[in-house]
């Protein structure tokens, strides 16, 4: 059992000014630990075009590793640009996960691009950086996980993890798309692949984590740690129409397993949920635990799967 005490609010994207990339949303939020600061990396996007279309991005702020919340830089540019016209990735790159790797800091992130008969179709790509995570490098212009026979489409939110040596990539791939009111909406559940190198990867090709609301239940965001013996699962999901508010909107979830393959699911003890006020009352989705000075803190987004920002919880209590 998790017992979570929120902070607060660290960051509203409507807040900041004369950032070209940041107007809106600050989604996926994941962590790099520095000597002196933590990076957040997160992505947001700029304002619609005129055909009210969206791009999205990823960048970074760094906060006081004394106070979490003081912000002391705010990323002038994306990390990565676009892609080029036809790619994976080139409408949007959003989530991204980042790890460090000796030198390097490499990371997964996903690649959105426009369909006609559906909205879009997302693939993981990798990039790695030799500053200290400043700007990244894709690796190339495909993605190095994609759609295949068992998992025929949107394949996003990647969280890279390592366990023993080995790669492990959790992410969420789709499996149908249902109508709405005239307009399409996915289906996705939480898959897993491992690598030995972090290039080629060997999916698990099922999905990880049972259903609890309904069959069509969305699951997003699956974020992995190593804690006191056992793996835990923090993720998000929500109901399959009527999600975008109170009612159906995100979640957080748990799940714990003692070899990373077989889940149990068990959302009581996830230790969090929404305010009865404010702007994480309505939902709260795509957690990201991390670990700083002996605490643990989970990352977390509010209302509109963080139009308005992400805030911060610390670990007040955990028992078996």
């Amino acid at each position: 059992m998790f017992k979570w005490k929120k902070l607060g609010r660290i960051f509203n994207p409507t807040n900041v000014k004369n950032v070209y990339w940041i107007n809106e949303f600050a989604q996926a939020p994941s962590v790099l630990i520095f000597k002196d600061f933590i990076r957040i990396y997160f992505s947001s996007r700029p304002k619609p075009n005129n055909k009210k279309q969206y791009l999205s991005y990823t960048g970074f702020l760094d906060l006081n590793k004394n106070n979490l919340f003081d912000i002391i830089n705010i990323a002038s540019h994306p990390i990565l640009p676009l892609g080029h016209k036809g790619s994976f990735d080139e409408f949007g790159i959003y989530p991204t996960s980042v790890i460090q790797n000796n030198d390097e800091i490499i990371a997964y992130y996903a690649g959105w691009t426009r369909c006609e008969s559906v909205p879009f179709n997302v693939a993981i790509g990798m990039a790695k950086s030799t500053n200290g995570g400043k700007t990244f490098t894709k690796i190339g212009n495909g993605p190095v996980l994609s759609y295949s026979l068992n998992e025929p489409f949107v394949l996003s939110g990647p969280k890279i993890r390592r366990f023993n040596n080995q790669w492990y990539l959790f992410y969420i791939a789709g499996c149908k798309w249902i109508p709405n009111k005239g307009k399409p909406e996915p289906v996705y559940k939480i898959r897993m692949a491992r690598s030995a190198d972090g290039i080629n990867w060997i999916k698990e090709n099922r999905d990880l984590i049972e259903n609890k609301i309904e069959e069509n239940e969305a699951q997003a965001s699956p974020d992995v740690f190593f804690y006191d013996n056992k793996y835990h699962m923090f993720f998000c999901y929500r109901n399959s129409l009527n999600f975008r508010g109170k009612n159906g909107g995100y979640r957080i979830g748990y799940a714990s397993s003692n070899d990373l393959l077989h889940w149990t699911r068990n959302d009581n003890k996830a230790g969090i949920t929404i305010s009865e006020q404010g702007w994480d009352s309505e939902m709260i989705a795509y957690p990201h635990v991390f670990e700083l000075d002996e605490k643990i803190y989970m990352l977390y987004l509010g209302n509109s799967v963080g139009k308005y920002g992400f805030g911060i919880a610390e670990l007040e209590e955990y028992s078996k």
